[in-house]
């Protein structure tokens, strides 16, 4: 019977090992009692992890937004999961705070001293040992503190020497020879990375300090935070070593293959629900849930500043449609109704879609024919001229007596939505969001995320208002600021 329990305990000691994943699902339920809920981006985190625990990946950095268990993933099931494959692993762990950083490293102690850890590996405590700092008997361990805390003195991983005297055990279940890591969670409090100063300081302090503690140049470094600001620590590594980091971005709100929003974990948030945290706060969301941040000092149309109505007497006023046609792509048609009185425009109505003509054409003429709409300018550039024809022609079918224009645009874009932001800011107004329908809110969205004189950026909403205001000025229906 001894034997056959022997030869039970190697075959799970080989599953734990040689899987990262189901390590996870068994140590996680072993703490705490209940199963790990995991979501599709968990498998895309341990995927990445494993590249690293295999020396494909000796720089990686993990995109994700709070609460979407990426501390319990990536720093105490990995920390443990390599002092399981390798108890002489060094491991360095910094955070934001080093109360945090002391608690994570807390946490991964209770792991290794877990009955069934313990039954399973060899990496048994050693003499050294407190919340922050603690070895293995074989000479492993974690130090953990804060990003800009004293950790002169400690390294991660060993030496290329020591690597070469791994034994037997290890050899066999760890044969990249896997020896510990920094692991980096959130490098600066959230409520910090709009200063300067403190996004400065934790940038300045890896290059001075943190990026110099690894023992070997195999020693991997593993960044995971949510998005802060574009100069944050990632922005800023991405910026100087463009090509030397693998990048795991997990967005909250992505598009399935139909073009529907869907959730990355509904366990924690619903499509309904992140579609909420947006209207609340668009820049926060693309930044921390969407991991798409943009410079808030560089956004061209201020949010708070942005004028909204609930209705408007239509008579009397100037009811024009502005149409800018999709190409290909990820680009969109954009048509959007003003009605033009008193020094104003109120956006009524927006289509914008990346479906076809097919789809659009009709919708157009449904808003002409809806608003009673005087004029329609629609971009007419190259092969657009017959996108003109055919609305001209469904038009006339309906009956319809609006006049219909080819407009060309010919200058810099970028150049002409930054000199007519501020007309557009200060004399363009949009329903109230309760009245928006889904186009709208994206079209309002993407305008309020726009970022001055940068290239490829989502703006065809905005170049569609940027069209209507330069028409509105010439007509002397705006005043030119």
């Amino acid at each position: 019977m001894a034997n056959v329990g022997e030869s039970l305990l190697l075959a799970h000691r080989r599953l734990m090992l040689l899987s990262l994943r189901f390590y996870v699902s068994e140590m996680f339920y072993q703490v705490h009692k209940t199963k790990f809920v995991f979501g599709r981006h968990h498998e895309q985190i341990i995927s990445a992890l494993e590249r690293v625990i295999n020396g494909k990946t000796r720089k990686l950095i993990i995109n994700i937004a709070p609460r979407y268990g990426k501390t319990e993933l990536a720093v105490k099931m990995f920390i443990s999961y390599g002092l399981a494959l390798n108890p002489r692993s060094k491991f360095l762990h910094l955070s934001y705070s080093a109360s945090l950083a002391a608690d994570n490293s807390l946490a991964i102690k209770d792991i290794l001293a877990n009955d069934y850890y313990q039954y399973l590996f060899d990496a048994k405590f050693g003499s050294k040992c407190t919340m922050s700092w603690w070895q293995t008997s074989a000479g492993g361990g974690v130090y953990a503190t804060s990003t800009l805390g004293q950790i002169t003195g400690f390294g991660a991983g060993l030496t290329d020497g020591e690597e070469e005297m791994l034994d037997e055990y290890i050899a066999v279940y760890n044969p990249d020879r896997f020896s510990g890591a920094i692991v980096i969670d959130d490098p600066i409090k959230p409520e910090d990375a709009l200063s300067e100063n403190a996004r400065e300081s934790v940038n300045r302090r890896f290059e001075t300090t943190i990026r110099n503690r690894v023992n070997s140049r195999k020693t991997p470094i593993v960044i995971i935070m949510q998005r802060l600001h574009e100069h944050d620590l990632c922005g800023y590594l991405q910026e100087v070593e463009p090509d030397e980091w693998e990048v795991l971005s997990l967005p909250c709100l992505t598009t399935d293959e139909n073009g529907n929003e869907c959730a990355l974990w509904d366990y924690k948030h619903s499509v309904e629900e992140l579609l909420k945290l947006r209207e609340i706060n668009s820049w926060v969301f693309d930044t921390q849930y969407m991991q798409n941040p943009k410079p808030i000092e560089g956004l061209l149309f201020n949010e708070k500043e942005t004028r909204y109505f609930e209705d408007v007497e239509r008579e009397g006023g100037f009811m024009f449609l502005q149409c800018d046609p999709a190409d290909e792509g990820t680009n969109k048609t954009c048509s959007a109704v003003y009605l033009v009185k008193d020094n104003t425009a109120f956006v009524l109505d927006v289509l914008y879609t990346v479906k076809d003509s097919e789809y659009t054409i009709p919708l157009i003429i449904s808003q002409m024919e809806r608003y009673n709409v005087r004029q329609a300018r629609v971009e007419s550039n190259s092969a657009w001229s017959l996108f003109r024809k055919e609305i001209k022609r469904q038009a006339a079918e309906k009956g319809l007596t609006t006049e219909i224009l080819s407009v060309h645009q010919r200058d810099n874009k970028e150049l002409r939505i930054f000199n007519q932001a501020p007309s557009i800011q200060k004399y363009f107004v949009y329903l109230k969001p309760n009245l928006q329908n889904d186009e709208y809110k994206v079209y309002m969205r993407e305008k309020h995320s726009y970022i001055k004189l940068v290239k490829d950026q989502k703006d065809d909403g905005v170049d569609t208002d940027t069209a209507a205001c330069e028409y509105l000025k010439r007509l002397g229906m705006i005043p030119t600021i």
